[in-house]
């Protein structure tokens, strides 16, 4: 039979609902967007605007660069914050969000994000809570250029697989 390594700490495991109290941050490392980051995203979800391929089209909409959608932008800040590990093993639902786009991206933008817990309580079923929270992305030079509020469903510290709660 197996070993199991139950009694050995589990590295990187997320943090609980009761964990990410109201007011609490952090900041994610950052990330560089490249081209081939574009490209990949534009043809893999579509994107086939001339605002992403045509660097002259958007040139005469007034950008200076490569433009990046603001859906990458999401998705790369997205991945910044589940490589901090406070989601891994702890995550049960991605519930609702919020999305403004605050400032052009570019391709060769370096982003990370300052995540704030803004609201975190009990959900109406035992061993889960929802927690709020506002996530700014930030590019090289500190200028913000999205934010988004995901509403999440998160495990408790009394979590069990059945919902019941350990007495």
């Amino acid at each position: 039979m197996p070993d199991s390594h139950d009694d050995v700490p589990l590295l990187g495991q997320g943090l609980t609902w009761e964990d990410m109290s109201a007011g609490s941050s952090f900041r994610t490392a950052s990330r560089t967007i490249t081209e081939s980051d574009l490209m990949s995203f534009v043809h893999l979800a579509g994107f086939n605007e001339p605002l992403f391929y045509d660097a002259s089209h958007a040139a005469a909409g007034g950008y200076t660069g490569r433009l990046v959608p603001g859906a990458l932008v999401y998705v790369l800040a997205e991945g910044l914050i589940l490589q901090t590990n406070v989601l891994h093993g702890t995550g049960l639902a991605f519930m609702h969000m919020d999305f403004s786009v605050k400032a052009p991206t570019y391709v060769g933008d370096t982003l990370h994000v300052v995540v704030t817990t803004t609201e975190s309580r009990a959900s109406s079923r035992p061993g889960r809570g929802v927690v709020t929270s506002r996530c700014a992305v930030f590019n090289q030079h500190g200028t913000e250029v999205a934010v988004f509020t995901p509403v999440r469903l998160i495990r408790g510290r009394d979590f069990t697989e059945d919902g019941d709660r350990h007495e």
